[in-house]
């Protein structure tokens, strides 16, 4: 199985007016614009996404469904509460689990959990942690679910790698 994970984009920093929590902060312009040249990037370099999963949370959820837009992903964007901060590996990999079939799926959700399950996902010794930037994607390779070896690495891109590979 080929895995995305991908952070979300740029959000609000502001809570207030209709804004009462931090899981309702969106995604501002500027973090919708680098999420499409992330997903048009993506797409140039062969990704083809047959599951788009999200935390629930209102930017990660934005960030993936302009992935899907991208994509031309006629299917609904799915929610794993595994993927909202605080979830765990063993908890998405029960989730993933119910989609052996897949073979590309993109993983939406937030730091520094996408750091640790990247970290997860690649050793399998002492805890390795991988900062991702907003909008940042790494693919991971895999054999099983849940990983019985570790994963391997395929790239690990930034937004602004992603403008220099759409010219953008």
């Amino acid at each position: 199985m080929k895995i995305y994970l991908i952070r979300h984009g740029i959000a609000s920093q502001r809570i207030g007016g209709e804004i009462t929590d931090d899981s309702q902060r969106p995604l501002t312009d500027e973090g919708r614009t680098e999420t499409k040249i992330v997903g048009l990037a993506l797409k140039r370099i062969g990704a083809k996404p047959d599951l788009i999963v999200s935390s629930s949370l209102v930017r990660a959820r934005q960030t993936a469904e302009i992935l899907a837009e991208v994509f031309g992903v006629t299917r609904d964007v799915k929610v794993c509460d595994a993927l909202a901060p605080g979830g765990t590996a063993s908890d998405l990999y029960k989730y993933l689990r119910e989609h052996k079939s897949v073979e590309q799926v993109f993983l939406v959700g937030h730091e520094p959990d996408m750091g640790r399950l990247a970290g997860t996902m690649l050793w399998s010794g002492p805890e390795l942690d991988i900062p991702f930037k907003k909008a940042g994607v790494c693919r991971i390779d895999v054999t099983s679910i849940p990983p019985t070896s570790p994963g391997t690495l395929k790239w690990f891109i930034t937004p602004k790698i992603c403008g220099a590979i759409t010219g953008k």
